[in-house]
Formats: C-alpha cells, structure tokens, sequence
C-alpha cells in the first residue's frame, strides 16, 4: 500500500540536509501522488526553497525551543497523521518525534539514539557513501537504489539575477573563469588555518583569477582574515552577504570550489563543480567525500591520530594539528592549476 503522507526527518547541518535530497527525490518518483513533508531546523530550511519534491518544509527550532514548544510540534505532526516517517537523523530527540507523532510506520538506522523507538531499523554501513546510505532506508519499502544520486538545489530566477549582479559589480564577466574558496566550518579542526588560505590566494596572484570567498555570517571572522592578510588584490568577499541558495548559484558559476570537509563540498557536487577537498580531523571514508570525476580530496595519510572524531572538533586533541599543518600551500596550488 502506497503511503498518502510522508516525513522525512532531518534536523542537522547543511551538508546533511543536502544528502538527504536523494532520498527525497526517489520517494517522490516511487510515490509521485504522495504529499511529503521535510523537517529541518530554520538555518537549513532555504535548501528546499523551490524544491517541487516537498509538500510543506517544517521548521523547527530545537536549540530554542523548549519542552512546550516540543509538546506542539508534537501535536502538529500527529495532526498530520503520517502514514509513513523516515529519519537519517540519528538523534535521541529525532526518535522521539518519530514515535509520538503516531505515524503507521516509521524507519531509521540501527545505530540511532533509542532505535527500539522505530518499527524498521535499517543496518547502518560504514563504508558507504552518506548518500548511498540513506537510500538504504527506502529497502523496506521495496525500493532498491544502490547508486550515488546527485542532489538537486532548485535555485530559481530570483536567485540568479542576484548573482548576475554581484558578479557584476565584481567585474566578473559572464565568461570569465573564477574560483570559490569556502575557508569556514562548525568546527575548527575541519578547517585549514586561514593563515595557509592566506598563501594559498597568495600563490594564485599571479594567475589573475578572481577568487570569490563564500560562507555564512559566522564565516566572516575567517574572510575578512584572509581578505586583509593577502596580497591578491583579486579577492571578493562574500562571506555572510547571501541565502544559501544564492551561494549554491555562485559556486555553480565558479570554474572550482576550494573547501574543507563542510556543506559547500556538497553543494559543488550538487552543482557539478569541481572539489578540491581538504580534509583534516575527518576522512573521507565515513562517507562524506566528493564524488565527481574531477574531484580531488587533499588529505594527511599515515597519522596514527586519525581520525581523532566523527565530526571533528574544537581543538586538536594531541596540539600538533598535524593533518592540517603537513598539507602545504603548494599542494593545493597545483591541483587547482592543473
């Protein structure tokens, strides 16, 4: 029996919510007649703007929120009575939206908080991709897909004539070749040291290719950093000045993206612009790597240290910084100019 109405639950990052668009996509081909909601939290939500695949984007604040506020997201969601609940989150507070919202069948991984919540528990494998692993969770439905799907941003016309004008004023050209640099991420031992970004922009100078720095408003201390220490004078700063969907326009538009373990990888892959990848604290074997033919991941092998986390971290736990430290300017400069 095909489900009317379906949630997907998926209250993380940016870079999470970005592959768990696959999964939103393939539900919508299996069950094209489905009304399908998406749950996420307000700084993810632009990622669905436009997006034809959702019936009604869920906003719901959970670092704000309280047990009152929980009690009436709880009381929505049942209002909606589900017929079926999928969650690739795997958080304690996930199953518990899962379960009393009173959906007929809910589905999630072996390994989340409180699994014995969910009726379906899907096995949770390490060594796939974080795409191809959630695609996982529609086995039990009968829905096979082993493959890597790309997902899809759906950036419409009032976003790219934002772009159009802030490429511009850059003095940008419509066919002039660019490059983005995303130095941020939520953690600090995912991210190259702006002080060897600062080389980096250095080292490209005598290219002549604009560089265009992108991320959001908590990235600005980093770019503005970089913007002041360099010497390239080609450099815009666009850290903080646009919705995601525009930046996902703006990398679109960029010759390469240059970017640590974070969401902007994963909008590039979305939008088929090349990756160079730097990892650190993280590997690209827990999933979350780029996947296009050209891409490159950029990385310190052989550490005993490593990977020290899932997610990464606030300080190197052994005060070398030693993944990062060993990538050299150099390295990265030569991809790029290959």
């Amino acid at each position: 029996m095909k489900p009317d109405r379906i949630l997907l639950i998926q209250t993380a990052f940016l870079g999470d919510v970005i592959l768990t668009l696959p999964l939103l996509e393939v539900l919508k081909k299996n069950y094209p007649d489905s009304k399908i909601d998406f749950l996420c939290i307000p700084q993810t939500s632009g990622l669905l703007k436009n997006n034809p695949h959702v019936n009604e984007v869920i906003i719901y604040d959970k670092k704000r929120s309280g047990v009152k506020e929980f009690l009436k997201l709880l009381k929505i969601l049942s209002s909606n009575r589900y017929d079926l609940i999928i969650s690739p989150h795997r958080s304690f507070r996930s199953a518990l939206i899962s379960k009393f919202s009173f959906a007929k069948k809910t589905i999630s991984f072996d390994t989340s908080s409180m699994n014995f919540m969910y009726d379906v528990r899907v096995k949770y494998i390490n060594d796939l991709h974080e795409i191809q692993r959630n695609l996982k969770l529609l086995e039990p439905l009968g829905i096979i897909e082993d493959k890597i799907i790309k997902p899809e941003l759906f950036t419409g016309k009032e976003e790219k004539e934002l772009i159009n004008k802030y490429l511009s004023a850059c003095n940008i050209h419509s066919d002039e070749k660019f490059i983005c640099i995303a130095p941020g991420s939520v953690w600090y031992t995912k991210r190259f040291p702006k002080e060897k970004f600062v080389r980096v922009c250095d080292l490209l100078k005598n290219t002549n290719m604009k560089i265009i720095l992108i991320g959001g408003e908590s990235d600005r201390e980093i770019t503005d950093y970089i913007t002041a220490h360099s010497a390239n004078k080609n450099i815009m700063n666009s850290a903080g000045k646009f919705p995601i969907l525009e930046s996902a326009e703006l990398i679109r538009r960029s010759s390469i993206l240059i970017t640590n373990d974070s969401a902007p990888l994963h909008i590039a892959n979305s939008t088929g612009t090349k990756v160079i990848a730097i990892f650190g604290a993280t590997v690209p074997a827990f999933g979350f790597y780029p996947y296009g033919k050209n891409d490159v991941i950029i990385e310190t092998n052989g550490l005993k240290c490593r990977p020290c986390s899932i997610h990464g971290g606030n300080k190197c736990p052994i005060g070398t910084f030693v993944c990062m430290m060993d990538i050299t300017e150099e390295r990265i400069v030569e991809e790029v100019l290959k």
